[in-house]
C-alpha cells in the first residue's frame, strides 16, 4: 500500500531533492566550463583572429547584457518560472535612463531610474503571477508587450541620440577591463553568494525542487517569487542603461530575443528548466559559450540565419540532457 508523505517528511525530502540536485549542477557546472575551454581550442584552430585580444574582448563586453539578465533569469528557473519581457523592460528601462541623463545631467539618477523601472515591471508580474495563480510565461508574456508598447510611447518611435557622457558606461573600460564587463563580474559574484549563502537561495531551490514540501516547511513562497521577479527586473534594468550606452542611442527596438538568448544561457550553464537545479558559473559558462559560438560563426561569415538553426539545436539539447538527468535523479532517489 502506498503511503502518502506527512508534513514532517516533507522537508527532509525537499532537503534530499535540494543536496542531490546542488550535488548534479556542481558536477554540471565544472563540465560546461571545461567544454567552454575545448570550444575555445576549436575556435582557434579554425579562425586564428579568435584568440586575439581584441576578440576576446569584444566576445565579453558583447555577452555582457545578456548575461546580466541570464542571472536574473537563473533564479526564477530555479525556482520553476521564467520571464519572457527581460528584453523589452531593458529597452524601456535604457530608453528612461537616456532621457533621465538629458534632463538631470546625472548618470547615478539615470541608472536608478532604470533600475527602478526594472524593479516596477519584476513586481507587477511577479504579484499577478503569486497572487492569481498566472502562469509565469503568460503573465511576462503581457509585460513583454506592455513594455515594448511604453517604450515605444515614450520615444514616439524615434531613436535618441547625442546622449553624452552616459555611454561612457558601454564603451569606457576600468583599468582596462570594459565596464559592461565589469558590471556582469560584479553581478556574478553578488548573485552567487545570493544562491549559495543566503536563506533567499535555498528556498529558490527548495521552491523549484517542491513547492509543496517549500509550503510544509514553512517558507514564504509568494514572497520569495516576487523577489525573484524584482531581481530579474533589477538586472533587466541595469542591462538596459550598458546596453543602450554601448549603442550610444536610445533606441526602443533594441534588445528584441536579448530574453531566449539569456534563457539559452542558462539552459546550456545547467539551469533545470524544472526548476531546483542551477549555478550561476554555469550560467554565465553557457552565456560566454553562446557568445563564443555566434562569434566564431561571425568570423567564418556564416549567415545569421544559419546561427539561429544552431542555436536553437543547442537548446534541444541541452533541454534533452536535462530531462534526462532529471529522471536519473529522481530514479536515484525513490530507489
Amino acid at each position: 500500500m502506498k503511503v502518502s508523505p506527512t508534513p514532517s517528511d516533507l522537508p527532509a525530502a525537499e532537503a534530499a531533492f535540494s543536496t542531490s540536485g546542488s550535488v548534479a549542477a556542481l558536477a554540471r557546472s565544472y563540465a560546461i566550463i571545461i567544454v567552454l575551454f575545448i570550444l575555445c581550442g576549436i575556435s582557434a584552430l579554425f579562425t586564428p583572429t579568435f584568440l586575439t585580444a581584441d576578440n576576446l574582448t569584444n566576445i565579453l563586453r558583447q555577452v555582457s547584457v545578456i548575461t546580466i539578465i541570464a542571472f536574473g533569469e537563473t533564479m526564477l528557473i530555479i525556482a520553476g518560472m521564467v520571464d519572457l519581457a527581460p528584453g523589452s523592460v531593458a529597452a524601456l528601462a535604457g530608453c528612461v535612463a537616456i532621457g533621465t541623463f538629458l534632463a538631470t545631467d546625472s548618470i547615478l539618477l539615470a541608472v536608478v531610474s532604470a533600475i527602478l523601472i526594472g524593479a516596477a515591471t519584476g513586481l507587477t508580474s511577479g504579484f499577478i503571477v503569486t497572487k492569481y495563480r498566472v502562469p509565469s510565461f503568460i503573465m511576462t508574456l503581457a509585460m513583454m508587450t506592455i513594455a515594448r508598447g511604453l517604450v515605444f510611447i515614450y520615444t514616439k518611435g524615434f531613436p535618441i541620440y547625442n546622449i553624452g557622457a552616459i555611454s561612457h558606461l558601454g564603451k569606457g573600460d576600468i583599468l582596462g577591463v570594459p565596464i559592461p564587463v565589469v558590471v556582469m563580474l560584479a553581478l556574478a559574484v553578488f548573485s552567487g553568494v545570493l544562491l549559495s549563502k543566503t536563506r533567499f537561495g535555498r528556498y529558490l531551490y527548495a521552491i523549484g525542487g517542491s513547492e509543496d514540501a517549500a509550503v510544509a516547511a514553512g517558507v514564504k513562497v509568494r514572497r520569495i517569487k516576487v523577489l525573484a521577479f524584482v531581481l530579474c527586473g533589477i538586472f533587466s534594468g541595469i542591462g538596459g542603461v550598458l546596453l543602450m550606452a554601448r549603442l550610444n542611442s536610445g533606441q526602443p527596438a533594441a534588445g528584441v530575443g536579448y530574453e531566449f538568448d539569456a534563457i539559452t544561457g542558462a539552459i546550456i550553464g545547467g539551469t533545470s528548466f524544472t526548476g531546483g537545479v542551477g549555478t550561476i558559473q554555469g550560467t554565465l559558462a553557457g552565456c560566454l559559450i553562446v557568445g563564443v559560438i555566434n562569434n566564431v560563426l561571425n568570423l567564418l561569415s556564416v549567415p545569421s540565419y544559419y546561427q539561429q538553426v544552431v542555436k536553437g539545436m543547442i537548446i534541444v539539447i541541452a533541454v534533452v540532457f536535462d530531462l534526462k538527468t532529471r529522471a536519473v535523479r529522481t530514479r536515484n532517489l525513490i530507489n
